[in-house]
């Protein structure tokens, strides 16, 4: 979802101030894209930022948000858990580039809904989504929703329990299917990783068939400690690679295309998912803040950083009281993605869900 290429075209943008979001509820009346008030960063990579940027029609609510897509004409694609009980409830929002609301579906993914990215095939363009929790699945759909296909657990893998496929349940574990992410190979296939239950990465050709896995649980060189955000590094000037954000490990896990290890990138706090813009690649980390790195995966900027207050003694309850958030600071950033125009939309892990643009401005 991120495609800068013809398998690069998609995925993400959104940040403001309290103030400029409370100006913005009347969708009807957005006609131009509200100005930040609040630019972080410095030199080459200052922001401005647009916390809550799109808005929902009053039938719906904002709930868990979890990740971001933006598509080649520009409109944004965000995906929430949900909660299980509102079946009814659409768990994937459209917006168009100004964060108008355009439509909603996918209430098959409530309550657990989870990764979603656009690909370009051919002519056209795909939803690849993924759920968690008792639901287990990923699917290839429209852009305006309807199903391509549908699967659930690889069993050909051998690592799952029995019935882990036809009779899923809210059950964890190593041998359960908690698909988080996908990143998209050059031939039409696709890598799935598994990021909370058997922590390993599955490879599909590009009609959704399961072909090989690799990784597994371990402490790094290749074994992870929950592997929640996959991308395919195609960066100018450096060798194709595979890139793992290892959250529990702290770490990002470079692999080479055969899925051998190459090696890690520290220094992290829970790091949740990657995306690459031109030679930058954005790396959200759930404690609290955003990470911008060049084409030498050296950190050119840190942003919206908050991680002594929600790491302190207590501040886990922050996530659940928006009177104590800052603004120009996260909470807990849990996908980003760039738009065309190398803005940068982030989704964060929060019961009310936010959705946060930074407008490029270096």
């Amino acid at each position: 979802m991120k495609k800068k290429t013809a398998q690069h075209l998609s995925r993400r943008r959104s940040l403001a101030s309290t103030a400029v979001a409370a100006a913005a509820t009347s969708i009807g009346a957005m006609a131009a894209e509200p100005v930040a008030e609040t630019v972080i960063g410095e030199g080459d990579y200052r922001y401005g930022v647009l916390h809550a940027w799109p808005q929902l029609p009053d039938k719906y609510t904002w709930q868990t948000t979890h990740n971001v897509a933006v598509d080649k004409d520009g409109f944004l694609y965000v995906i929430h858990e949900g909660r299980a009980k509102q079946k009814d409830h659409p768990s994937i929002f459209v917006f168009d580039p100004k964060g108008r609301y355009v439509r909603s579906f996918g209430k098959q993914f409530q309550g657990g809904g989870h990764g979603i990215e656009v690909r370009q095939e051919g002519g056209e363009q795909f939803l690849y989504v993924c759920a968690y929790q008792h639901l287990k699945t990923f699917a290839k759909m429209s852009l305006k929703g309807e199903v391509v296909w549908q699967k659930y657990a690889p069993m050909k893998s051998g690592v799952y329990a029995e019935n882990e496929d036809s009779k899923p349940t809210r059950a964890w574990g190593r041998n359960r299917f908690m698909p988080t992410n996908f990143a998209f190979l050059d031939d039409g296939g696709f890598l799935l990783v598994d990021g909370y239950g058997a922590y390993c990465i599955h490879q599909y050709d590009k009609d959704g068939n399961w072909k090989r896995h690799f990784g597994g649980p371990g402490r790094g060189k290749g074994k992870f400690n929950l592997p929640h955000g996959i991308w395919i590094d195609r960066r100018a000037g450096r060798k194709p690679s595979i890139a793992v954000c290892d959250r529990a490990n702290h770490t990002v896990q470079y692999l080479d295309m055969d899925g051998k290890y190459l090696e890690t990138l520290t220094g992290y706090g829970l790091p949740a998912n990657a995306d690459t813009w031109k030679n930058l690649m954005v790396v959200p980390e759930l404690h609290a803040r955003v990470t911008i790195l060049d084409e030498k995966n050296k950190v050119v900027a840190r942003l919206g950083d908050d991680v002594k207050r929600i790491k302190a003694k207590g501040g886990s309850r922050i996530r659940t009281t928006p009177s104590s958030w800052k603004d120009g600071r996260f909470v807990h950033p849990h996908d980003a993605c760039f738009d065309n125009d190398g803005n940068i939309l982030v989704a964060e892990w929060v019961g009310t869900g936010r959705i946060t643009k930074l407008v490029r401005m270096g």
